[in-house]
């Protein structure tokens, strides 16, 4: 059984940055991808970043040069640091990591950008 946590999140005007982090508990975190996903009211769950296990990233087109994922695995935790934010940024952020047989996400932490 694997536990996602999330924290971080908080109110900040535009232009201001926030580092988001989820703490994971159980064995496989070290060799498994993990994701941040955000979801806004009214809107759909949207994937946001991705690390792998040696660290390769992938963010959608909509943060990239804005925000930036890192992991420590000593730590097993995953960060998203988020500068130069913006109103639309406003959502629940999520980590995830699912794999053969198991989807595990955390509970979510709220970020809200004010303009």
């Amino acid at each position: 059984q694997v536990q996602l946590v999330e924290s971080g999140g908080g109110l900040v005007q535009a232009g201001g940055s926030l580092r988001l982090s989820c703490a994971a508990s159980g064995s496989i975190f070290s060799t498994n991808t993990i994701y941040w996903y955000r979801q806004a009211p009214g809107n759909q769950r949207d994937w946001v970043a991705g690390i792998t296990s040696s660290g390769s990233t992938n963010y959608a087109d909509s943060v990239k040069d804005r925000f930036t994922i890192s992991r420590d695995n000593a730590k097993n935790t995953v960060y998203l640091q988020m500068n130069s934010l913006k109103p639309e940024d406003t959502a629940v952020y999520y980590c995830r990591t699912f794999g053969s047989g198991y989807d595990y996400w955390g509970q979510g932490t709220q970020v809200t950008i004010s303009s």
